[in-house]
C-alpha cells in the first residue's frame, strides 16, 4: 500500500533500518542544490530532522524540517554552513518504525500526523528543554520544569482554516504538477503557487466541512469562473476562509475573489448552495474582494460584503463569552487555550495574595482574554495594552459582555506606552507578557523590567525568542523560577511556553 504523504510518498512496509548502509559522501556531493538520500537519526528544536553524514574522514550534520527520526528521505541541500547543512524534503523513501497509518488526508500543515502524540511529546519536550539550556543558558532547566500541558483533543481541534484556490494543481496519482486546473485545498509544501486538492478530512478542522469541501470546489468550478493563477496574478477565486464555533457548532465563511468576472458570479446562488450543504450550521457568509498582488486572503481595508447572516460567532473560554468576527484574532485551539490560560492564572496567583487595590498589567493583551480572566478571578485592576486597535475594541466589548469593570484597555505600542505612562512604575504587582512570535525588542523588554513588578509571567508562542530574552531579564533583576510547555497544535512542531520570572534584585 502506498500512502501519499504531504509533498511526498512513503511505503508502509518498513525496512530494517539497521541494515541500511548509508554511503560515505565526497566533498563534491556536499554542494548546494544536490539531492542526497539520508537517514534521519534524531530531531532538533522546531521539528528539524537531523542526519549525520560521513564526508570523507569527518562527519557533518544536516537538518531537514518536517521529517521524523527513523525515516530514510531524499533531501536537497539549500544552505551550506560551516558546521552544518540545511535541506528541503523531496521524498520520503521509507517510513519510520514509529509511524502509524491514519485515515485522514495528509497535508503540509501537519507533518507529524502519522507520529503518535506520545512520541510527538517526547521530541517536543526534550528539544525545547535543550533550547533553554543552550540559548537561555539555564543550566538547571530540568529542576525548573513544571509540566507539559497536552491539547485535550489531538484531532479536529482548530477553529479556523484557510483554503487556497489555484489553477496549478499537484496530482497525487500522477505525481506531477498540472497547469490549467481548478484546485481548492492547501498549498503544497515549499510553494506558494501549487495547490493540493483537499478531498477529505485532514483531521485538524471540522470533519463535516472538509468532507464536503470537494462539493464546494465542484460547484464553483461549474460557474465557469477561473481559479487564481498565482504566478500570472489573474483569475477570480482566491481563498475560502472558515471559522468554527465550538460553543454552538456554527460556521462562518469568507469567500475571497478578485473583481475580474464579478458580474458573472451569482452570489445568491452561492449562498443557497452553501446553506443547503450545512443548513443551520451556517452563521454567516462574507464576500471579500482582493485585487492585491500579494498572496493573502484579506484586503488592506478589511472591507467585505455580508451575503448571509452575521459576521459573528460565539465562543466560550473558562466561563467567559466572546463574540468572534472573521477578522478577529482568537485562539485557534480554544480547548487547549483554556488549559494555557488556567496555567497562566495559576502562575499569577502562586504564593501571592491580591487585594482590590492591586494592579496586574497585561502587555500584548490581544482581545484581553487573559486580563479578563485574571480580573474575574482576583478582582484586581487590570491594564491591558496592545498595538492592534481592533483587538482593543474587541477587548472592551468582550469585557462589557462579561461584566468585567476593573480593566482599562489601551491601543498603543507597548514600548511607547510604558514611556508615556511612567505612573505605573513601582505600582504593578504582576505583569503578564504575551508577545508575538518574533518576541520583544530588547529596549522594550528593559522598559518592562523598569516597572519593577514583583513577578513577570511570560507567555511565549516561540520558546526560541523567550530563551533569548532570559539574559536581558536576568541582567535587569529577574530570575526564572518555573516553566511549563503547552502543546497547542498537535501534529506540528509548534510548542508554547509559560514561565515565571521573579524580581530578585534591583
Amino acid at each position: 500500500v502506498v500512502i501519499l504523504f504531504h509533498s511526498t510518498k512513503f511505503h508502509l512496509s518498513l525496512p530494517d533500518l539497521k541494515s541500511i548502509q548509508m554511503k560515505t559522501y565526497t566533498p563534491q556531493d556536499i554542494k548546494k542544490g544536490n539531492i542526497l538520500e539520508i537517514e534521519i537519526e534524531d530531531m532538533a528544536f522546531g521539528g528539524k530532522g537531523l542526519a549525520k553524514l560521513q564526508v570523507g574522514e569527518s562527519k557533518i550534520v544536516m537538518f531537514v524540517p518536517n521529517t521524523i527520526p527513523g525515516q530514510v528521505v531524499k533531501a536537497r541541500i539549500f544552505k551550506k554552513r560551516k558546521k552544518h547543512l540545511e535541506g528541503k524534503l523531496i521524498e520520503i523513501v521509507s517510513a519510520s518504525q514509529d509511524e502509524v497509518e491514519m485515515k485522514f488526508q495528509a497535508i503540509s500543515g501537519a507533518p507529524y500526523l502519522t507520529l503518535p502524540v506520545e512520541k510527538q511529546r517526547e521530541y517536543k519536550q526534550r528539544t525545547t528543554i535543550e533550547q533553554y539550556r543552550r540559548i537561555g543558558k539555564v543550566a538547571k532547566i530540568e529542576e525548573l520544569f513544571d509540566t507539559y500541558i497536552e491539547s485535550p483533543t489531538s484531532f479536529h481541534y482548530r477553529n479556523k482554516m484557510e483554503y487556497a484556490f489555484s489553477t496549478i494543481r499537484y496530482d497525487f496519482e500522477q505525481e506531477e504538477t498540472l497547469d490549467d486546473e481548478f484546485a481548492l485545498g492547501f498549498k503544497r509544501r515549499g510553494t506558494w503557487w501549487i495547490v493540493e486538492n483537499l478531498d477529505k478530512d485532514s483531521g485538524l478542522f471540522d470533519e463535516e466541512f472538509e468532507n464536503k469541501l470537494k462539493e464546494i470546489r465542484a460547484y464553483l468550478e461549474k460557474t465557469g469562473l477561473p481559479a487564481w493563477h498565482p504566478p500570472k496574478k489573474h483569475g477570480f477565486y482566491r481563498y475560502l476562509t472558515v471559522r468554527k464555533s465550538f460553543a454552538n457548532n456554527q460556521l462562518l465563511l469568507n469567500l475571497t475573489t478578485s473583481k475580474s468576472g464579478l458580474v458573472h458570479f451569482d452570489k445568491q446562488a452561492f449562498v443557497e448552495f452553501v446553506t443547503s450543504l450545512f443548513e443551520n450550521r451556517v452563521a454567516g457568509i462574507l464576500h471579500t474582494i482582493n485585487d492585491s498582488l500579494g498572496e493573502r486572503s484579506h484586503n488592506d481595508e478589511n472591507d467585505y460584503e455580508m451575503l448571509f447572516g452575521e459576521n459573528l460567532i460565539q465562543e466560550n473560554l473558562l466561563g467567559l463569552s466572546f463574540e468572534v468576527s472573521m477578522q478577529s484574532f482568537f485562539q485557534t485551539n480554544p480547548k487547549s487555550a483554556e488549559r494555557l490560560y488556567a496555567k497562566v492564572i495559576d502562575y499569577v496567583m502562586e504564593d501571592t495574595e491580591y487585594s482590590s487595590g492591586d494592579t496586574v498589567m497585561d502587555l500584548f493583551c490581544g482581545t484581553g482574554t487573559i486580563g479578563q480572566l485574571i480580573s474575574k478571578k482576583t478582582g484586581v485592576q487590570v491594564v491591558g495594552v496592545d498595538i492592534v486597535s481592533e483587538a482593543i475594541e474587541n477587548a472592551k466589548e468582550n469585557a462589557k459582555r462579561n461584566e468585567v469593570e476593573t480593566a482599562k484597555w489601551f491601543a498603543a505600542d507597548v514600548g511607547k506606552f510604558l514611556t508615556q505612562y511612567p505612573q505605573y512604575a513601582g505600582k504593578i504587582k504582576t505583569i503578564v507578557l504575551d508577545p508575538p512570535r518574533g518576541g520583544i525588542a530588547p529596549k522594550t523588554l528593559v522598559k518592562v523590567t523598569q516597572i519593577n513588578a514583583q513577578r513577570i509571567v511570560y507567555v511565549s508562542c516561540n520558546p526560541a525568542t523567550q530563551s533569548r530574552d532570559i539574559e536581558v531579564l536576568k541582567e535587569n533583576g529577574y530570575t526564572m523560577t518555573k516553566i511549563s510547555f503547552v502543546d497547542q497544535f498537535p501534529h506540528t512542531a509548534h510548542i508554547e511556553a509559560i514561565a515565571i520570572f521573579e524580581k530578585t534584585k534591583n
